[in-house]
C-alpha cells in the first residue's frame, strides 16, 4: 500500500471517531484514562469491543466501494459466517431484528 491510501483509511478511521455517539465519545475517553492509568479492565473491555464495531462499520464502508461489491460482499460474509467471524456490526443487527422495526 502506497502512503496515500494509508493516509485516507487512516482520516476515514478519524473520521468514523469523530461520529457524534454516546458510545464513541465513552470509548475515547477510556483509552484516555487509560493513558493515565485510571482505566479499569471493565473499561477496557468495552472501549475494546466498541473499537471492534468501528472496525466493522470501516471495512464495510471501505467494501462497498470496491468493484463488483454486489457480488464480492455477499461472498465475504458467507465465508466469514463459514469461518465463524461476525463481521455485521451491532448497531446493524440492532437495526434489522424485527422487535426494533417500526410498522
Amino acid at each position: 500500500m502506497n502512503s496515500k491510501k494509508i493516509q485516507k483509511y487512516l482520516l476515514k478511521l478519524k473520521e468514523s471517531f469523530l461520529v457524534e455517539s454516546d458510545e464513541n465519545r465513552k470509548m475515547l475517553d477510556i483509552y484516555v484514562k487509560y493513558i493515565e492509568g485510571k482505566a479499569t479492565e471493565s473499561d477496557l473491555d468495552f472501549a475494546n469491543q466498541q473499537l471492534t464495531q468501528v472496525f466493522k462499520s470501516v471495512g464495510l464502508g471501505v467494501l462497498v466501494v470496491l468493484p463488483f461489491s454486489p457480488i464480492t460482499i455477499p461472498y465475504i460474509l458467507k465465508k466469514a459466517e463459514e469461518f465463524d467471524i461476525d463481521l455485521i456490526p451491532s448497531w446493524y443487527k440492532a437495526f434489522r431484528s424485527d422487535e426494533d422495526r417500526l410498522e
